[in-house]
């Protein structure tokens, strides 16, 4: 009997007819490719699965030089139909370009704004003066908006939000400019063909940022179940150390003509991006999900529960609950411990997490208290033993500090200084870059990334914390994804029920990289092309997004150990591991999303930055490929997707 709601071979191809990103660059609508197949319509996706792709070498140097694609998509039918996709990388532009601004004129993609939405110029090289643009783009998110009407577009109005994550230098090639301009956020209006799903851009507008004063750093991003961009600032700005407030001079004085004015405390937060009908945006800050490296974050199907990445040395599990769905604006904050047998051994059981309470709070009282607070008014903290029973050792940030809260300032200290905090009140504050966060919905798990497993994750080192569950005999540079089991009914440290089903209740390893080392043992070494990870594993996984369609986990890389950065598509079912895209060398692989519908069209949105970002694994091939980069790119970088042309279907003959 047919059923209306079941996935029919009809629909999933013309889902996948686009996927994943996949929009026919044939012209052929996956229906229409159905006429002569035989079979009936109500034959079901069981299962879709991903060759994978060669590393490219310098046989090709110019395939090291660019986004190279070499993977098929296969998606497999219950009646033994079977369909095939040649999968390709499909830019919107290059960062650097002008693109329409929808008006009639130009904008600069990826270009920076001051405090005014006013260019920033860059004044290095004396006759050449120019905006300022990022070769950075990091997190995005496509999504659609009830009643959309933009000028120019002929099929369906969607919306990409994208961010840009820094600068790495100035143009004159020797000013780093790392942290030191007000990052930029764009919303794009996409004319999505209805026939194809074929994406072109229309208008970029970027998003005034005044109101939340600027953005710090943003780096990966997710899309809320409510259709809002959850963007991050990573790496909070350190409101007593010297070396940050100077670092915050140049910030500010980019930002406000003003090196004094920026305050680190309102940096450090989750910005969210709403996009409205007509292609443009608005931004807020929400202050009470904590003051941490925010990376990639994760709402749960919920629409309250927030399990966020914190990409820092001595990072922590954090999860945020809100007080009402599809609401960030106020809540309560949790830091997890890790209990015994923590282990980065696939074969190993899972540790426990329990939760520790930071406090309760909405953004509003916390912005106040941003505005209003001095680092001093909140902690007295000592970087030498003061012999003070009133002050507790810790370790956070990768620093060994002694700290005394000072009275009636526990809910500033947990919201504004919330690494120091939580690792004053016992949280496990012992990973290493933990970077993007997933969430599989069917089996109820989420994956998280840890870039590097070393540094504060080791036994001895000065950065590790004996006794809060992270101590690991040895190092593994080249990271891992660890996959945590989701649970109702835990129990806060006060012994409170969490008001959340979807807690994380325990940690373990999913994959592992594989570090190539020297016949010590320890040191890293380098293969014939430079790569010292494996290259037929992770290495230094960073952005995650799971398809609940394709039950697969998408992994962009962020290596150092990789000449050439991969993403990966994994099989969470069948456990095989593809390569599927090659970013240009030195680059990194960004803007990871997957999107399963969209107008009845799948996704997977990808960007790279700062291609030719050479290392010392890159002496053997750096000669060859820096002049293909530059010619390739210049100093800019891609935001785009996937493409996918179905190549060939497969009937079920009997």
């Amino acid at each position: 009997m047919h059923n209306p709601n079941a996935t029919s071979r009809r629909n999933i191809l013309k889902m996948l007819s686009a996927a994943p990103m996949l929009p026919l660059t044939t012209g052929f609508a996956g229906s229409a490719l159905l006429a002569g197949c035989g079979g009936g319509d109500d034959a079901r996706l069981i299962g879709v699965t991903f060759s994978s792709m060669a590393a490219p070498t310098l046989a090709n140097p110019a395939a090291m030089a660019t986004t190279t694609v070499g993977s098929v998509m296969s998606a497999s039918f219950d009646d033994g139909t079977k369909a095939d996709f040649k999968l390709s990388y499909a830019p919107f532009f290059i960062t650097g370009n002008k693109v329409s601004d929808g008006k009639g004129g130009q904008i600069l993609a990826g270009g920076y704004f001051d405090i005014n939405n006013q260019p920033i110029i860059d004044k290095t090289v004396v006759g050449s003066e120019r905006q300022f643009f990022s070769d950075g783009p990091d997190g995005t998110s496509l999504l659609s908006v009830p009643g959309a009407k933009v000028d120019g577009v002929k099929g369906n109005a969607v919306f990409a939000v994208v961010q840009f994550e820094y600068s790495s230098l100035a143009q004159d090639g020797k000013t780093g400019m790392y942290g030191k301009l007000p990052s930029p956020i764009a919303v794009l209006t996409l004319d999505q063909n209805p026939q194809t799903g074929k994406l072109s851009l229309v208008k970029y507008h970027n998003v005034n940022t005044a109101g939340v004063h600027g953005l710090w750093i943003t780096c990966g991003a997710s899309l809320s179940p409510w259709g809002t961009h959850l963007s991050s600032e990573e790496y909070e700005p350190d409101a007593f150390a010297a070396r940050d407030k100077n670092f915050m001079n140049d910030f500010s004085l980019n930002l406000y003509g003003d090196a004094t004015k920026a305050n680190p405390y309102h940096y450090g937060h989750m910005p969210e991006v709403t996009v409205n009908a007509d292609g443009t945006g608005s931004i807020k800050k929400h202050y009470c999900m904590g003051r941490i490296s925010h990376e990639l974050v994760q709402v749960m199907p919920d629409n309250r529960t927030v399990l966020m990445g914190d990409d820092a040395t001595n990072s922590g599990y954090f999860v945020f609950v809100a007080d009402k769905e599809k609401d960030l604006s106020a809540g309560t904050l949790y830091v997890a411990k890790v209990g015994a047998g923590f282990s980065i051994d696939p074969a190993a059981a899972a540790a426990p997490l329990s939760w520790i309470k930071l406090g309760s709070a909405t953004s509003a009282e916390i912005e106040q208290l941003a505005n209003t607070l001095k680092p001093t008014d909140i902690l007295d903290i000592r970087s030498a033993d003061p012999a003070d029973a009133s002050f507790k050792k810790t370790v956070a940030n990768g620093k060994t500090e002694w700290i005394k809260v000072k009275a009636g300032m526990e809910k500033a200290a947990a919201f504004l200084e919330t690494h120091r905090y939580a690792a004053y009140v016992g949280g496990s504050l012992g990973f290493t870059k933990m970077e993007g966060t997933t969430v599989n919905i069917k089996d109820k798990v989420a994956y998280s990334a840890l870039q590097n497993i070393q540094s504060s994750m080791v036994a001895g080192n000065a950065a590790n914390v004996p006794g809060n569950g992270i101590s690991l005999p040895k190092q593994l540079v080249a990271g891992a994804v660890m996959v945590l089991n989701l649970k109702g009914g835990l129990k806060d440290d006060l012994g409170a029920t969490i008001a959340s089903e979807w807690m994380p209740a325990d940690t373990k390893a999913l994959l592992v990289g594989e570090d190539l080392l020297a016949a010590d043992g320890k040191t890293l070494q380098g293969d014939a092309l430079g790569n010292t990870a494996n290259p037929n594993k992770i290495a230094n996984p960073d952005n995650l997004k799971f398809s609940e369609k394709m039950r697969t986990l998408f992994i962009g890389e962020d290596s150092g150990q990789h000449v050439n950065n991969f993403l990966w598509a994994y099989n969470i079912d069948t456990k095989v591991l593809s390569r599927i895209m090659s970013i240009p060398a030195g680059g990194e692989s960004t803007g990871l999303h997957a999107v399963d519908e969209l107008n009845g069209w799948t996704y997977i949105m990808s960007n790279f930055q700062h291609a030719g970002d050479w290392g010392s694994i890159h002496s053997i091939v750096k000669g060859q490929l820096d002049p293909l980069i530059k010619a390739n790119y210049k100093s800019g970088a891609a935001v785009g997707y996937l493409t996918g042309e179905l190549t060939e279907i497969s009937l079920n003959k009997a």
